[in-house]
Formats: C-alpha cells, sequence, structure tokens
C-alpha cells in the first residue's frame, strides 16, 4: 500500500466516529416518500454540513414534478468544492428519501439506535448510511490532499423510491449530471461492500382497470361486478403469466439469484367502496377495479414484447368472458441499463476494493432501477456506477440496519476510488 492510499485509509478510519454520528443524523430525518416530509430540512442539513467544509451549496427545487406541492416541496442539494487547478469532476449522489417504516419494528425506526456494531432505522442501509460514508470518504481525501485537482460534487436527492423525477430526473434536465459539468457518478446504494453495480432490470408500472356496471348489493345480477372480472385477471396471470415470467433467464449478473428471471409484482388493487370512509359501506356492485402492477424485466426482453403479453391475456379473457371490457395505464417505465466494467469509474472503485479487501470485486446487477437510469439516459453520461455499504437484502424492511464496519470500509473504498479518478489513475 503506498503512502498516500495508506494516509488515506487511515483518515478515514479515524473519523469513524464522525461516520455514525452523520448516518444517525440523517436517519433521524423522516424523509418519508410518499408524500415526501422533511425533504427541505435535510437537504439544508446537509447543505449546511458541507458548506462549513468549503463546499457551494445551491439548493433545487423539482417544481411541477409529481408530488412537488408547497407542503412537501421536492428540495435537492448539491454540493461543490473546486481543486487547485483542473481536472475531472467527481460526484457522489445519495437519495434522501425513504419508504415508510411499516409494522413490525422493534426499535423507532427514526431514532438510530446504535446497537451491536449497526445502526438501525428506516434509511440507514438504503440509503443513508452509503450517503454518510460518501461525505467522509471526500473530506478524509480532501483533508489529505487540500491541494486536489478538478472538483467533487456532493447531491442529496428526493423521490429515488418513486422514479426519481423530483429529483435525478430533473436536475439531469438541466445539466447537473452532464459533461462538461460532471465526468464521473458515484451512486452509494446497498449493494454491498465488495461489489460493483454496473446497472439494473428495466420496469414497467401500469395500471390495470376492469369495468363493470353499477348496481343494488341486493340484485348483483342487474348490474356487473367489475372485481369479479378482475379475479379473472389474475387467475389467468397465476395460469399463464408467471409461470412464462419464470422461464425466462438472463446473462446479466444480476443479484440476488431469483432475480435473475422476469418477474411481476401485484402492488395494489382497488375496487368498489373505498376505505376513506366511517361507518357501514354501501350496497353496490362495483363499477370498477383497479390493479397496479410492477413488472421487472431483463436486457433481453423488448419493451414491446413485456407490454404485450399483457394485453395478449386481457385480449383472450375479453374472447371468453362475457361483458369483459378493461383499459391500461402505463405508469413508468424504464429499460435496462447496464454499462461496461471498464469505464473509469468502475475501474476506479474495483481498485478501491482490491486495496481494502484484498479481493477481485465482484460484478453486478441491480434487481430494481435506481437514479442510474436518468444519468445514463437523460444526462447521456455513461460512467456512472452503483457502490455503497449495506445489505441489498434489509432495504425496505423492518429494523433495517447497516454494519458500521461496512460503511467505514466503504467510505474508504470510495476515497481511494476518488483519488483514483481526480488523479489520472483511470481517466475517460
Amino acid at each position: 500500500m503506498s503512502g498516500s492510499v495508506q494516509n488515506i485509509t487511515k483518515m478515514v478510519t479515524s473519523m469513524r466516529g464522525e461516520l455514525i454520528e452523520l448516518t444517525r443524523d440523517l436517519v433521524k430525518f423522516p424523509t418519508v416518500n410518499p408524500p415526501g416530509e422533511a425533504y427541505t430540512p435535510c437537504a439544508e442539513f446537509i447543505g449546511n454540513l458541507l458548506a462549513r467544509s468549503g463546499y457551494e451549496i445551491q439548493y433545487v427545487r423539482g417544481e411541477g414534478t409529481p408530488g412537488d406541492t408547497n407542503r412537501y416541496p421536492r428540495t435537492n442539494v448539491i454540493a461543490r468544492i473546486e481543486g487547485s487547478r483542473p481536472g475531472p469532476v467527481v460526484h457522489f449522489n445519495s437519495h434522501i428519501d425513504v419508504v415508510p417504516p411499516g409494522e413490525g419494528w422493534s426499535v423507532d425506526p427514526f431514532a438510530a439506535i446504535v446497537r451491536d456494531g449497526k445502526v438501525y432505522g428506516r434509511g440507514t442501509c438504503d440509503m443513508k448510511g452509503g450517503m454518510a460514508a460518501s461525505i467522509i470518504a471526500a473530506q478524509a481525501y480532501t483533508a489529505i490532499n487540500p491541494n486536489f485537482p478538478g472538483a467533487i460534487e456532493i447531491s442529496g436527492t428526493v423521490d429515488e423510491e418513486s422514479g426519481g423525477y423530483g429529483g435525478v430526473a430533473y436536475l439531469a434536465e438541466r445539466g447537473f449530471f452532464s459533461r462538461p459539468r460532471v465526468d464521473h457518478v458515484i451512486i452509494p446504494e446497498p449493494l454491498n461492500k465488495d461489489r460493483v453495480c454496473l446497472g439494473h432490470r428495466g420496469v414497467w408500472w401500469a395500471e390495470i382497470e376492469t369495468k363493470g356496471e353499477v348496481a343494488h348489493g341486493s340484485m348483483p345480477f342487474l348490474g356487473d361486478c367489475a372485481i369479479r372480472h378482475m379475479g379473472a385477471v389474475i387467475e389467468s396471470f397465476e395460469k399463464k403469466l408467471f409461470p412464462a415470467l419464470d422461464r425466462k433467464q438472463t446473462a446479466m449478473p444480476i443479484v440476488p439469484p431469483g432475480a435473475k428471471r422476469s418477474t411481476m409484482n401485484i402492488n395494489a388493487i382497488h375496487g368498489g367502496q373505498t376505505d376513506d370512509y366511517s361507518g357501514l359501506p354501501s350496497a353496490n356492485v362495483p363499477d370498477s377495479c383497479k390493479m397496479t402492477i410492477d413488472r421487472r424485466f431483463l436486457i433481453e426482453e423488448d419493451m414491446s414484447q413485456v407490454k404485450q403479453e399483457v394485453i395478449d391475456i386481457l385480449e383472450e379473457i375479453k374472447v371468453s368472458r362475457d361483458n369483459f371490457d378493461y383499459a391500461v395505464r402505463d405508469i413508468m417505465q424504464v429499460l435496462p441499463t447496464m454499462v461496461d466494467k471498464d469505464t473509469p469509474v468502475a475501474l476506479a472503485v474495483a481498485d478501491g476494493i482490491r486495496e481494502v479487501f484484498g479481493r477481485e470485486p465482484e460484478y453486478v446487477i441491480s434487481p430494481g432501477t435506481y437514479d442510474q437510469k436518468h444519468i445514463t439516459r437523460i444526462g447521456h453520461l455513461q460512467d456512472c456506477i452503483a457502490y455503497g455499504p449495506g445489505i441489498l437484502d434489509l432495504a425496505h424492511r423492518p429494523d433495517e440496519f447497516v454494519v458500521i464496519d461496512d460503511m467505514v470500509e466503504s467510505a474508504r473504498v470510495m476515497a481511494l476510488a476518488l483519488s483514483y479518478l481526480l488523479e489520472g489513475k483511470h481517466t475517460a
């Protein structure tokens, strides 16, 4: 290990206490999405912290994006520190939003409790532990190399959990993730400390509506129950679609192994009486039932084929079932993404893993999408990967945690990658 590398990793290790407290501070902001709570105070906390380290701070609201209101503004923070001479720009991007905590916790999900070498809380793994590690990595690097070349950027962005449209997509449309402003991007998503994540599966979110005719509940024969029609859809999916998806396999290095095939999740079903009432339900035959589907697909599949598989089943039911009618509405669609492992940022992170862990990195693809999709497609910047601490399987679950040693080691890897990229070991 060279002297410079040794000094950087020692500095990160010496900042272990600061890393723990920063993670806890971030988790204590209940940035729950939906609806988008505490975005602005969390962004301002990050901005104030980095401003004290010499970063220039910019706040950008994703105005007009889904969910943006005066009560729940989509507030993003971008911090930048310039080096002493020209050079590349390395950007660490983390999302600050977290999913709702849900039930089943044995600890307060926003108390950020430290126990048994772990920090517990919603967002510790996905991905405030990763954000804290990237901030500490940047601070350690600049402390050892105050005359560094180029520039470093750190952003805290919103709405990744709901597609990223008020965060990275909004910023990418305005040039924040394109050359010449940025050259290399690392997203500290929780893909495990010795993995380089090159991309993600594709996704199609859609709403399927079955239609019926309203009537009195005591005389359902005078109406047409939309929920029963939806039952026929589910039955056909179980018999035909789900088995067909299970048979599709990919050459993409997706983790965990179960995600190496196509999948579809039924996110929600709503029909008939809504749940925003008090008292007894009305005696009505439901004339509408809506199902939200979350279809994840492989790089070997075509988007039109993915949609047609669902349409074909609906059309078959329409032929065989009396009075069956339906509508399909697209909610979101993202193509699979996989960048080359020989891009400069992937090479730099891989070298950092070799240095810290003494073994070869594993190259993986994420089962779910993350904000790389906007950087590569809107920003047209291919030099972007995900790397961060945290066990992927813990994301969104009760008693979510991040292992403190993993954060420290990942921060060491990120600090070394920063050094390699800014000082020219790996260039575009």
